[in-house]
């Protein structure tokens, strides 16, 4: 009997998974559960679409012993861990309420009813431990088992007479709680996915700020105005689909365009309440209604709204509004959006004071901030190359050269091996841009093996090279020597960056490769670490230093 129950629930809470799939699929149901910041009218909408759920398991359930083999917890429950208590309440009453009026006086109908109410609640009240768990599914599995469990306690507690509650539960119990607690976690599974596709749109929406940026250089780099704003705007709005783009700064609209614009005008005062209320704060805001926005125009058509600030270092110059025309419209990706524009706009606007960046702003700040490259490195470039435009404009231009060689290499992030003679190429570009800084201090020599074949990590020597510079011969006065030396050693390639410097003290060689050891050792431990993932422990980086006489850097690249 328990196993034909079994098979009749499991078809049953099979129907309910098949809505639980179309509902993923529809668009206002992924943006109700993915909101950020969710509303009584979206508690409302939540708890009508579960609480209907709900009542479709009550009407596909299997009539037995005067009572209903059910699914109609899967709705509530899932309603409860989806939009908290207040939605898990609201779903409880709608579908418990159903239950109780169907089958007034009926044998289990007011301790359905009661359980069902206190699943949804129940679930409400786990919402924020299931948001913290890393184990979602099986949070939701085993909840969801153990509310099924409280709903035989209820019925054996209220159904009268307790004979007939305890026959029914032995027959409904095992079947209701295994099928309905596999049927809360595939549910929450499939909302799941709804997240996971909404973090794939984030991506793509990063992304996109990317191009954005690169697109808006040649205009921001001549400063934040009224026509660097239009033109900015009008890309971003040709390639998203916001219907209103605009930017201000502390004082008046210099830029709108999409809907609104017809009032929204540039060059006259700031129209909304929220743009000042952000600018003052210097925090984002998202609006989702007319009122939230506060324009003084009576037939805006502006309802939704992410507005952030532009920043000039720690100043606040302006802000970047993105508007819909629909209210609760805006979304966490095209809040994402907003402000990973802002920062990469704050960003171009305060590089705009560096003199001679037309090349390097275009193919190397917008990457760097992307890689996370050390900026004080293209700013020592930049300022050299400003230095030499005046004095040796034939050097400066192979300088501006050997940074754009240098850069693309950086950002080519999808390559896992390169040519052990392209990343000496890349190693060139780097040393003759400290060699323009730092002159007759720095001597650099290679002795490369010709016809070696090695393939190598991307990236794995310039860490070297940088740190033998900077933290060996730089360290001295008058300077010193590095030798970058490639050879064949039998079991593979074996490449030694060797300098002159001012050597390590023993103490700190003991544990550079340990966290928080020192700041110059970070770049050697990510090496290390790089070499030993790859091929593992007996391929790690080997130091050797001795103070004021040098360091020894070595690796071995196998043969496979």
């Amino acid at each position: 009997m328990l196993v034909i129950v079994l098979k009749n629930l499991a078809s049953r809470v099979g129907i309910i998974l098949v809505l639980a799939l179309f509902l993923s699929k529809v668009g206002l149901f992924r943006k109700l559960v993915s909101k950020r910041n969710i509303n009584l009218q979206d508690n409302i909408f939540l708890s009508i679409i579960f609480g209907l759920i709900g009542i479709i398991g009550t009407y596909t359930g299997i009539h037995l012993q005067g009572a209903i083999v059910n699914s109609r917890v899967i709705g509530v429950f899932v309603g409860g861990l989806l939009g908290g208590p207040l939605v898990g309440f609201l779903s409880g009453i709608i579908a418990g309420g159903h239950r109780f009026l169907i089958d007034i006086g009926g044998f289990t109908a007011l301790a359905c009813s009661l359980s069902t109410l206190t699943e949804g609640v129940m679930a409400g009240l786990l919402k924020r431990k299931f948001e913290n768990s890393p184990y979602k599914i099986s949070f939701a599995l085993i909840s969801g088992a153990f509310a099924e469990v409280i709903q035989m306690i209820i019925i054996l507690l209220v159904a009268k007479p307790f004979p007939a509650a305890v026959e029914l539960v032995k027959v409904i119990g095992i079947p209701m709680i295994v099928a309905n607690g596999i049927g809360i976690a595939v549910f929450m599974a499939i909302t799941d996915s709804i997240f996971k596709e909404i973090e794939n749109e984030a991506v793509y929406q990063a992304q996109l700020a990317l191009k954005i940026a690169d697109r808006t250089l040649a205009y921001f780099r001549k400063g934040f105005n009224e026509d660097t704003a239009r033109d900015t705007a009008h890309i971003i709005k040709i390639m998203t689909n916001i219907e209103a783009v605009a930017f201000t700064d502390t004082e008046q609209i210099l830029a709108h365009v999409g809907i609104g614009e017809d009032h929204h005008l540039p060059g006259s005062i700031i129209k909304t309440n929220l743009t000042r209320e952000a600018l003052q704060s210097k925090k984002y805001i998202v609006a989702n209604t007319e009122e939230e926005i506060g324009c003084d125009f009576h037939y805006c058509p502006l309802k939704s709204a992410i507005i952030v600030p532009i920043k000039e270092e720690d100043k606040i110059i302006g802000t970047l509004k993105l508007y819909k025309s629909k209210e609760n419209s805006i979304t966490k990706v095209e809040t994402e959006l907003a402000l990973g524009l802002a920062q990469i706009f704050s960003t171009q606007i305060e590089l705009s004071k560096i003199d001679y960046q037309r090349e390097l702003l275009a193919r190397s700040e917008l990457k760097a901030l992307q890689a996370q490259i050390n900026p004080h490195f293209l700013f020592n470039a930049i300022n050299t190359i400003v230095n030499l435009t005046r004095t040796k404009p034939d050097e400066a231009r192979k300088l501006l050269l050997h940074l754009g060689h240098y850069f693309r290499k950086n950002f080519d992030q999808n390559i896992d091996e390169v040519d052990l003679y392209q990343e000496i190429e890349h190693i060139n570009s780097y040393i003759e841009i400290e060699k323009a800084r730092f002159g007759d201090k720095l001597e650099i020599e290679f002795d490369i093996e010709e016809g070696i074949d090695c393939k190598l990590p991307p990236l794995i020597l310039q860490p070297l090279v940088e740190n033998a510079i900077k933290h060996g011969v730089l360290g001295k006065i008058e300077g010193g020597k590095v030798e970058i030396i490639a050879r064949e050693n039998g079991i593979g390639t074996e490449l030694i960056v060797r300098d002159n410097g001012v050597g390590i003290p023993r103490d700190k060689l003991e544990c550079l490769f340990e966290d928080g050891c020192t700041k110059e050792g970070i770049g050697l431990k990510n090496v290390n670490e790089r070499l030993i993932n790859k091929y593992g422990s007996e391929y790690g980086l080997r130091l050797e230093s001795e103070v004021d006489r040098g360091t020894i850097a070595t690796m071995v690249i196998p043969k496979y």
